[in-house]
């Protein structure tokens, strides 16, 4: 053993030692579903590339069987046995003191171990099911960030990839799943042992296992790929479109990465207990059943687009992530920001009708909006410890990232960058890539200065807002670092700068390198494209494809104004101008009065994506009024309302013949809103219809895309039917066994005015009626007259969520979801002094934007009662004839 090394200087480490690798693992696993306990075996083959005394692997909550482990060197004709073996809790590692230094080379090292089937969705745990009436246990694996230590002794991190020979035994009436087909099974009596064939290289978290029972439905690929989706018994219908979206993903992925799917199978499974949306296990990829499962008599268009879009991403992960896998976690937006961008990619090509990209548009506003909070982080941001890697799984990592991959792909152009990310998957297939070698790749292909572009973008939190004006004869541009506390940041950009003025005939592209630009104006305008009228305009980020925002100066704010009302702009757009103008009101860098007269604008918007986020924006701004001046509240109700009411009676309630999937998503956000609201038709008609679905469960009056529409319309309701509603809506949930109905039904139940209610649809959440996967969504649409209950709630059950939720990411969302939406700066100090002796590293990063969001309330709500003539504004917009 060399003197240098002792046991304390690996603890506290982020990363592993590298004086040993696998290269592969030999794994047999013994699930108990009855005792809900495991055993198993490894033998993993280690290459000693320096001198130890020491084999340092990860491990967390097993039981390393006394005499089981060895290690053996090449050629070796004893097996050597450690002096002393310590396994580090905190760290998670399992340190191996050997009396000798190891020989150089391969060796094999073995243990045997056992573990526990948890129920927290991690690692190997057990999820909960029905089969023919009867509560069963399945073994189930969840290994992504950080937690395949929980079922194997193992180098748990993305860089030490090594091949998996896997064999199981289990009960012989079981399926028994992994990431590769069987190769052998033995069946002896009640158990049978599988043999896998062997993996090819990859990381330990995209191992997975799966044993229960289970139907199927499958389909091939044109290169023979069987794919098959895999649920509970009964239910394999359900799975007919995400087999179907999944064979033409297949090949959609084969053409475009240039790089056929690398394994002889893709199974699909969808888990009742099951924390995050999907992982993308390699060949054997898991999913919630709301992300796979789609029922053509009871899922809405929106159910049946979430599950294209989640296969869409899993299956780009099988060659963005897994084929070609980050070095470490610091690089997880290269596995998710792909993936997020590729599966709009697929849907795009699978359902051009959706105008899918579009939609992309309303979901990177969330990664906007949460780099707009100083509390953001960069998308390389360092990882210190396994416990911080579940917090950066969010927005900044999914959305930014993509959106980010959009914007260079506008910059590089569209055959450019394919060309280039097909020679990235292959050079660095089964291997490790950092954010460098992408960049890398990108620049020789394109011969543009990619690094120095991206750099500005990944290695500092935030974006910039960018000014723009015209002052002697220029149009000036001057970047700044937005935040939405309408503090001023420190950043800057290199900013690719698209605009056009007047019409999209001339387009101008530039990069913003500094922080102000000059543009001559007589090289936007000239006599053929002005408007008749006279009336100029400009818009700058053509098609929303940079990530910024833009603020219009003086006549341009006119100008663009004026193209939203005369129908100038393309629907991406307008969408960003809306979203634009909302951002600077809540950072007080622009009025409420200038922005509701913007939204009157929208009134008539043919565009889901536009209305949709109109939709959105409603919403925050009636709680900040209600908040700022109660007394304006039914005033700005009856404004939004009259808002939507236009797209609410071109669509009814009733879905038509050959409408669009468009159509019939807007329909039920549309009623939604307007249920919110207090509209009194939209109301009294959802009721109507709830009554008629409680006499007749399959009434036509009653499709799934206005379901949700309905259930708000019951909880808003003041009379004293509102507890009969509630009960209603709890024996609907109990009676259905479809997974997307159970949320739909969660989602609204908080949404209630009566404090009460909102406390006993809180409590229900955490019932054993309520999976805890699901808790989450009870904590959606929580009622402004609801928020202290819900923060009394928390506070009161903070130890059991904290226990029950706290090791896992779902426990963020019980903090944002009830701590954001308060709106003042006393609430905001006294949640910090709750949390004070509670803050853990798994929720540190969450509560305190969070926090921050609270401040920006507050500030938002202080800028709002400044406004002098706004409740004169309010109230002749509201009662305008139209």
């Amino acid at each position: 053993m060399t003197g240098q090394q002792s046991l304390e200087q690996f603890k506290g480490q982020a990363r592993l030692p590298k004086f040993a690798v696998p290269r592969r693992y030999d794994l047999f696993l013994k699930p108990d579903l009855a005792a809900c306990k495991f055993s198993g075996s490894v033998e993993i083959a280690v290459d000693v590339v320096a001198d130890t005394g020491f084999l340092i692997l990860n491990a967390a909550e097993l039981a390393v069987e006394d005499g089981s482990v060895w290690f053996q060197g090449h050629g070796a004709s004893q097996k050597l046995r450690p002096l002393e073996i310590t396994n580090v809790e905190k760290d998670e590692i399992l340190v191996l003191r050997f009396n000798e230094v190891l020989p150089h080379g391969e060796g094999v090292l073995g243990v045997r171990f056992q573990g526990t089937l948890n129920d927290r969705m991690k690692g190997f745990y057990r999820s909960v099911y029905e089969h023919d009436g009867a509560k069963k246990n399945m073994a189930v694996t969840q290994f992504e960030p950080a937690d395949a230590r929980r079922c194997f002794p193992c180098w748990d991190e993305p860089a030490f990839k090594a091949t998996f020979k896997i064999t199981l035994e289990v009960p012989s009436d079981q399926v028994a799943l992994s990431n590769m087909p069987v190769e052998k099974e033995e069946v002896n009596g009640d158990l049978k042992k599988l043999f896998y064939q062997e993996s090819p290289i990859m990381s330990t978290y995209l191992v997975a296992v799966i044993v229960g029972l289970f139907d199927y439905v499958e389909a091939s690929t044109t290169d023979g790929i069987k794919v098959r989706v895999y649920c509970q018994t009964g239910k394999s219908s359900q799975g007919k479109f995400a087999l179907d979206v999944a064979v033409k993903t297949l090949d959609v992925y084969k053409e475009y990465f240039a790089v056929p799917y690398p394994l002889p199978k893709l199974d699909m499974i969808a888990i009742p207990d099951f924390a995050a949306g999907a992982m993308e296990n390699y060949g054997l990829v898991t999913y919630r059943e709301t992300a796979l499962l789609y029922d053509e008599r009871h899922s809405a268009a929106s159910n049946k687009q979430r599950v294209a879009t989640v296969v869409g991403h899993e299956l780009a992960h099988q060659w963005f992530g897994n084929l070609v896998t980050m070095e470490w976690w610091t690089h997880l937006w290269l596995n998710e920001g792909f993936a997020t961008w590729v599966s709009y990619l697929a849907a795009d090509s699978l359902f051009p009708e959706w105008k899918i990209w579009t939609q992309f548009l309303d979901d990177s506003v969330s990664g906007l909006r949460l780099d707009a909070l100083a509390e953001s982080h960069p998308i390389e941001v360092d990882i210190n410890h396994a416990s911080e890697i579940d917090e950066i799984f969010d927005a900044i990592s999914y959305l930014k990232g993509a959106s980010l991959i959009r914007m260079l792909q506008c910059f590089l152009g569209v055959e450019c960058f394919q060309r280039s990310l097909a020679s990235y998957v292959k050079k660095f297939a089964y291997s490790n890539a950092k954010t460098e070698d992408l960049w890398s790749v990108l620049e020789e292909e394109s011969g543009e200065p990619v690094k120095m572009l991206m750099d500005s973008w990944t290695k500092q939190k935030g974006y910039p807002v960018v000014l723009v004006s015209i002052k002697e004869g220029n149009l000036d541009l001057e970047q700044s670092h937005f935040l939405a506390s309408g503090s001023s940041g420190d950043g800057e950009w290199i900013v690719p700068i698209t605009l056009c003025s007047c019409s999209y005939a001339v387009q101008k592209k530039l990069l913003l390198k500094t922080k102000t630009e000059k543009i001559n104006v007589d090289q936007l305008f000239d006599s053929s494209n002005q408007e008749n009228d006279g009336c100029l305009w400009v818009k700058l980020n053509v098609d929303q494809t940079g990530f910024y925002r833009v603020k219009y100066d003086g006549e341009l704010e006119t100008g663009i104004r004026y193209a939203v009302e005369n129908h100038k702009l393309s629907a991406t757009d307008r969408f960003g101008i809306l979203d634009d103008s909302f951002a600077l009101c809540m950072a007080s860098k622009q009025s409420l009065s200038s922005l509701l007269s913007l939204m009157i604008a929208y009134r008539e918007d043919p565009e889901y994506t536009v209305l949709s986020h109109l939709v959105t924006v409603s919403y925050k701004v009636v709680n900040m009024i209600a908040d700022a001046n109660p007394e304006l509240s039914d005033d700005i109700k009856q404004l939004v309302s009259s808002l939507l009411q236009p797209s609410a009676e071109r669509l009814g309630w009733d879905p038509k013949e050959g409408e669009s999937h468009l159509d019939a998503m807007l329909r039920g956000e549309v009623l939604t809103a307007l249920a919110h609201f207090g509209h009194d038709i939209t109301r009294d008609e959802g009721l109507r219809r709830f009554n008629a679905f409680l006499n007749d469960r399959d009434t036509p009056l009653l499709p799934p895309d206005t379901r949700h529409a309905t259930y708000v319309a019951v909880m808003q309701t003041v009379d004293k039917s509102r507890r009969s509603g509630f009960e209603s809506l709890l024996k609907i949930y109990k009676e259905t066994d479809l997974s997307q109905e159970k949320t739909r039904i969660l989602s609204c139940l908080a949404s209630s005015p009566n404090p009460d209610v909102v406390l006993d649809a809180l409590n229900f959440v955490l019932s054993s009626e309520v999976r805890n996967q699901d808790a989450v969504f009870g904590l959606g649409g929580i009622s402004s007259e609801g928020r202290e209950v819900a923060w009394k709630w928390l506070k009161d059950h903070w130890d059991y969520i904290s226990k029950t939720w706290g090791s896992g990411f779902l426990i963020t969302t019980f903090v944002s979801r009830i701590v954001s939406p308060f709106s003042s700066y006393e609430k905001a100090d006294e949640i910090e002094e709750f949390f004070s002796s509670r803050v853990t590293p798994a929720i540190s990063r969450t509560l305190k934007q969070s926090l921050e969001r609270v401040k920006i309330n507050a500030n938002w709500v202080k800028s709002i009662r400044s406004e002098s003539s706004l409740a004169k504004f309010v109230k002749e917009l509201a009662y305008r004839k139209y």
